[in-house]
């Protein structure tokens, strides 16, 4: 009786010691500075896929050239109940000489503290120019590709037909692979409010039927505006012509409805060519917006400054863009014989 006891007892004691040992050998894997092979850049970086689990995401960050033997990670997330709790997205660790340890890792992984990366939707470009924006970025996940606009346009939730000017220019911020329809959802939804709250505070006086007509207005004032300090000028001859029911005669319209035929040369002829964004030979708006507004310019289309302005024209190189404005046909003539064909 006392033999077997006394094998309990040594059977318990090496177990404790096991335990201990396997505790402290854990404790030292998890609290211990993880040797880093940065790159190029003097960080390491990595991806975890959606739905990779704590034994890939151990894998992939070995892989990366985080110096950890992956079974151990693992184990070291199961013990501490983190192994459910990974997420997705891009990493990045050891940047200005950073170090970290497993158990950091580990909290990295568990908060999603992802690096992020951006894209910069500029004034002025296309529909078609955003699409393949998202199309060339590396850090994408281009789930667009092959899609239609129309397609594209279910997808988001928008109930317009037609994506121009739908998607507000902006710098957006997002981690690396995230989905491109996520990054138009975003731009879709903000232009949106912004366009809602503009229309809710504008001058009572624009002749606009809805808040689509004033974002059709505005994409013209951001084509148009070659200063920033004109565009109030710039928006106010488009809406007293608006008013009156003038044409709006202006080049960027004429150019969005020839589209990709267009070589970088309006013609006399494209000026008299008929098509719904020729607003030489239709009055009113076009049916749709022609560029992706920014703010200024929107908010320039639905407060425009009360002005007698009916013209301008561009005062052409080494004016930074600035234009002259005219009240009447003859100032405008003058102004563009000076400015336009070098006279005085």
């Amino acid at each position: 009786m006392k033999r077997h006891l006394k094998r309990l007892l040594l059977l318990l004691g090496a177990g404790f010691l096991l335990a201990g040992g396997f505790a402290a050998w854990m404790a030292w894997f998890a609290f211990a500075a993880v040797p880093l092979k940065l790159n190029p850049q003097g960080v390491v970086d990595f991806d975890i896929r959606p739905r990779l689990g704590l034994k890939g995401a151990a894998q992939a960050m070995a892989a990366a050239g985080i110096g950890i033997p992956p079974w151990q990670f693992a184990l070291l997330g199961r013990l501490a109940g983190k192994d459910r709790n990974i997420q997705a997205g891009s990493y990045e660790v050891g940047a200005n000489g950073e170090q970290i340890t497993a158990w950091q890792l580990l909290q990295k992984l568990t908060y999603g503290d992802v690096t992020q990366t951006k894209m910069v939707i500029v004034e002025g470009k296309t529909f078609r120019d955003l699409r393949a924006q998202l199309d060339a970025h590396p850090d994408l996940r281009h789930d667009t590709a092959g899609l239609t606009d129309t397609e594209i346009l279910a997808l988001i939730g928008a109930n317009e037909s037609h994506p121009e000017g739908l998607f507000f220019p902006d710098t957006y911020l997002f981690a690396r692979q995230s989905k491109d329809l996520l990054i138009l959802q975003r731009a879709y939804h903000g232009m949106q409010r912004r366009l809602a709250d503009a229309w809710e505070n504008r001058d009572p006086s624009v002749p606009y039927k809805s808040p689509r007509e004033a974002l059709i207005m505005a994409s013209i004032v951001e084509k148009e505006t070659g200063a920033p300090a004109d565009r109030g000028k710039v928006a106010s001859v488009f809406v007293n012509r608006l008013r009156i029911g003038m044409l709006l005669q202006t080049d960027p319209t004429v150019i969005y409805g020839l589209g990709t035929s267009f070589d970088g040369n309006l013609r006399k002829r494209d000026l008299l060519a008929d098509t719904p964004y020729n607003t030489y030979t239709r009055g009113g708006l076009p049916p749709t917006p022609i560029a992706l507004p920014g703010m200024a310019s929107i908010q320039a289309a639905l407060n425009p400054p009360t002005t007698d302005l009916y013209y301008f024209v561009a005062k052409g190189k080494g004016s930074e863009g600035a234009s002259v404005f005219s009240r009447n046909l003859e100032e405008h003539n003058r102004a563009v014989n000076k400015y336009q064909r070098g006279g005085k």
